[in-house]
């Protein structure tokens, strides 16, 4: 049993004042794997103090020598990648495989990212060559709590304290107590690295708890969030009675639009993405729209490739997916395929219950549903696992109908050989991010939603802005 009780607070691994023990569950078995504390009243005051008294200090420090910190925590990470890959796969289930090759290398290049883009960043600038003596400054907004989720941890560790960092904020993060290990491994990447004491402090807890007390604090200037937008909301009305800012990124119902004339591989491609990482990605394109006169045979070509997922234990080697983080998760999702199933929608790949083969863990049967409606409640919830649902459309704008018919409004995907029905659909589209026909948006490009995927944006210059101050000033001497 893996014992992580300790907390990172203020330069120093330290036992918890206030805490008390939670289990991590190895979701490929479904044993404890791990030991944590969750952090009580103390614990969170002294992380928030620690990031408070270091903040006037880390503000005024000139950004070359924030940059200096980073560069050097990004050698001490690289160093530590198989570590990262290992605590990962452990913790929430993704295949050695894929947490060496997907989720260890995002530290890296969401961190490489920030670095271009905060070398060429204007701190400070004058207003315009109208205005000499307006100068406009861009400051750290101050003491920031950072919380992420399990399903990328990190992926959305290195969005949120790499960028803060740069911007000179300080920090305590909060990660989801289920993928704790990883966080652990950065923060011995962040003290190796010889960051200076009180800036990153880490606690872990559960949201209710240690997270609320978080968000709350009076000392926290801003809190920025990844997961549920159940969630989102309940952080959102935390926060509000010290109008402390809230950065949001939350689900997501993605569209992906197939029109007649979309390439061969498209069908293939749209289910591989969605049942990456098990389903678990808050971008996944859940929803496969297909234009009519296509419809049978990217069905058929659809419970073609589901079949050939193949499902296996986190510590394999290999392609597979894995299993889904906890029992609760597990629980919920085969209740919405029973909903599916039960509200009429056609399964034609996969089902309820783990694969043959499986008497344990929290394995999910890749899963296909054909003539699903966007009133379906599987249409219409973000299921957070390796099923998706096929629906026919006639013409372009039905098809932007049905899309932008949900609440949610993180990615969306379009597929059509036509430029310029491509560039218009995905105009139209009510989401923060579009790609088409498979082409990843590039490095440093932002991550966020509309509605209720949320309300911040992460990545590159983006980033960076979203944990700073503007501050105009006027009668600048030059």
């Amino acid at each position: 049993m893996i014992d992580r009780r300790k907390f990172y607070i203020d330069g120093a691994w330290v036992d918890a004042t206030a805490g008390r023990d939670h289990l991590v569950i190895d979701p490929s078995t479904g044993e404890p794997c791990a030991v944590i504390s969750l952090a009580g009243r103390a614990d969170v005051d002294a992380s928030v103090a620690a990031a408070k008294a270091v903040f006037p200090g880390w503000m005024r420090t000139p950004p070359a020598e924030r940059i200096a910190c980073v560069e050097r925590f990004l050698e001490v990470y690289q160093a530590r990648m198989e570590d990262v890959a290992r605590a990962v796969s452990l913790e929430m289930g993704a295949p050695i495989t894929l947490a060496r090759n997907a989720h260890a290398p995002l530290g890296v290049r969401h961190t490489q990212n920030f670095l271009r883009a905060v070398r060429s960043f204007d701190f400070s600038r004058p207003l315009g060559e109208e205005w000499p003596e307006t100068r406009i400054v861009h400051e750290p907004i101050g003491v920031c709590v950072l919380i992420t989720p399990w399903n990328w941890p990190l992926n959305q560790i290195s969005l949120k304290v790499i960028a803060a960092l740069l911007a000179g904020c300080t920090m305590i993060l909060k990660p989801s107590e289920e993928s704790p290990l990883s966080a652990a491994v950065f923060a011995e990447c962040i003290h190796a690295a010889g960051m200076p004491d009180g800036v990153f402090n880490l606690v872990n807890g559960d949201g209710a708890g240690t997270g609320t007390m978080l968000t709350a604090h009076p000392d926290v200037d801003m809190v920025s969030f990844t997961g549920s937008t159940r969630a989102g909301i309940a952080i959102s009305k935390s926060a509000s009675n010290t109008l402390k800012r809230v950065a949001l990124e939350l689900g997501g119902k993605g569209a992906n639009i197939v029109f007649a004339d979309a390439d061969a591989a498209a069908v293939e491609r749209g289910v591989r993405q969605m049942m990456n990482n098990t389903g678990q990605s808050c971008n996944a394109p859940s929803r496969m729209l297909v234009q009519s006169s296509i419809y049978a045979q990217a069905v058929a070509r659809a419970v073609e490739v589901a079949g050939a997922v193949t499902v296996g234990p986190s510590g394999a080697e290999g392609t597979h997916i894995g299993p889904v983080v906890n029992g609760a998760q597990w629980a919920k999702i085969q209740g919405l395929i029973q909903t599916g199933i039960d509200e009429g929608a056609r399964l034609v790949a996969g089902g309820l219950g783990r694969p043959e083969g499986f008497n344990r863990g929290f394995y999910v049967r890749p899963t296909v549903f054909a003539d699903v409606g966007n009133d379906m409640t599987i249409a219409r919830e973000e299921i957070f696992g390796p099923v998706m649902s096929m629906m026919p459309f006639e013409t372009e704008d039905e098809a932007i109908g049905i899309a932008n018919d949900s609440v949610y409004g993180l990615a969306n995907y379009v597929q059509t050989q036509d430029g310029e029905r491509a560039n218009r659909v995905a105009l139209a589209l009510r989401s923060g991010m579009v790609e088409i026909n498979g082409k990843p948006r590039g490095p440093g490009s932002p991550f966020g939603g509309m509605k209720q995927s949320g309300n911040g944006r992460e990545g590159g210059v983006w980033g960076l802005q979203e944990f700073m101050e503007v501050k105009a000033v006027g009668g600048w001497t030059r």
